[in-house]
């Protein structure tokens, strides 16, 4: 009952964070306002993510499902690139959580930090290990850039060229420029 009670309330503390971190980034997130949504305690917080920047990691592994990437074959990898973009972002329910998760990584150096480190990194060293090659690392850190200036310019700029484009039709005209990258 007691490890039940603990899991409930560490399951309320990871939705009041994704939550907060959704509307108001990571700098403006703390963890009384985490724990007051929660309706816990602010040491349970602390109890069970360590910190602020542990609790911001686990939103933004959780965030982000890369397995249709990490599971491509290397055929089939550009166009996997493409749709993991594009779908996150575009998704009605969790589109506004993943703008978020960018901004603040672009905005607050921590939380940058721990998305290349935490949430990108271990998905990069996987599509260089599918793309295999003297150069594996290097081709998968270009397409992961090439996905983030897309996402960067549709999303976060809004550039009207990008953001009202088709998304059929951007993820036609990208993933031959992505297949190139992945070789």
């Amino acid at each position: 009952m007691r490890d039940e009670q603990r899991e409930r309330t560490r399951q309320a503390i990871f939705r009041a964070a994704a939550e907060l971190f959704a509307e108001h980034g990571y700098e403006r997130t703390t963890i009384r306002a985490v724990a007051r949504r929660a309706g816990a305690d602010p040491s349970a917080v602390m109890q069970h993510f360590g910190s602020k920047e542990r609790l911001f990691a686990a939103v933004a592994a959780a965030s982000v499902d890369s397995r249709s990437l990490v599971d491509a074959d290397a055929e089939a990898l550009a166009r996997a690139a493409v749709e993991h973009v594009l779908a996150r972002f575009d998704d009605p329910g969790d589109g506004a959580a993943a703008i978020a998760l960018l901004r603040s990584s672009l905005t607050h150096p921590t939380a940058g930090d721990i998305l290349r480190d935490d949430v990108m990194a271990p998905v990069q060293r996987r599509v260089a290990e599918t793309i295999g090659g003297a150069d594996a690392r290097e081709r998968a850190a270009l397409l992961n850039a090439c996905a983030l200036g897309v996402s960067i310019a549709r999303y976060l700029l809004r550039d009207p060229v990008l953001a009202g484009m088709d998304r059929d039709r951007l993820a036609d005209l990208l993933t031959p420029a992505m297949r190139a990258i992945v070789g």
